[in-house]
């Protein structure tokens, strides 16, 4: 929902690291792969209890994975494979968050595993719906928007990595925001796919 409706107004800050990105030779995938590594640590770093610093390496990472796609288009190099990366890489990075989750508080194993359930129905409905829907905008796949978008994941993820040992409502919650979104998107894939 935030990334539908919030994006224009980021786009200048997203453009300005782009445009450096660029003039430091980077292309797109070298900065979708900065994003995952980053993203990756952030879950290490929530597990080391470090969650400020893992906070900000998280949101670091979702940043970098905002301009990659600004970069791809500044300068027409955006590709199916370049479409595949970025959305494994953002399960890998917030797989790793949950993981680091679960491993630091083991009381969290069995729900962390429903909300990563829930995360796979989701993203089963967008990827299917996206591949098989008419394309009207500038992402290379028709993107589907919900309640649970990349910053509401993100807003969510940091919520666990601060609430440390009493994340358990947080995940339960995010679990249903995702289940939620899944609802949502499966909705609009029936009315779209006729």
């Amino acid at each position: 929902m935030l990334d539908t409706h919030c994006r224009k107004y980021l786009q200048p800050l997203i453009k300005k690291g782009a445009l450096l990105a660029i003039k430091l030779n980077l292309s797109a995938n070298n900065v979708t792969v900065i994003a995952m590594l980053l993203g990756v640590t952030s879950g290490v770093l929530a597990y080391l209890e470090y969650p400020i610093v893992a906070i900000l390496t998280l949101w670091f990472s979702g940043y970098l994975d905002a301009v990659d796609g600004t970069i791809a288009r500044e300068q027409k190099t955006f590709s199916s494979f370049g479409t595949v990366m970025d959305i494994t890489f953002d399960r890998i990075v917030e797989g790793a968050v949950i993981i680091g989750i679960a491993l630091k508080y083991p009381q969290f194993s069995l729900i962390s595993l429903f909300l990563a359930v829930s995360i796979i129905i989701s993203m089963t409905i967008f990827l299917t719906t996206g591949s098989l829907a008419e394309n009207k905008g500038e992402k290379t796949f028709h993107y589907q928007a919900g309640l649970a978008e990349r910053s509401e994941g993100f807003i969510m993820l940091s919520l666990m990595i601060i609430c440390g040992e009493r994340a358990d409502v947080i995940i339960n919650l995010f679990t249903i925001i995702v289940l939620f979104t899944a609802g949502q998107r499966f909705i609009e894939a029936k009315k779209i796919l006729k």
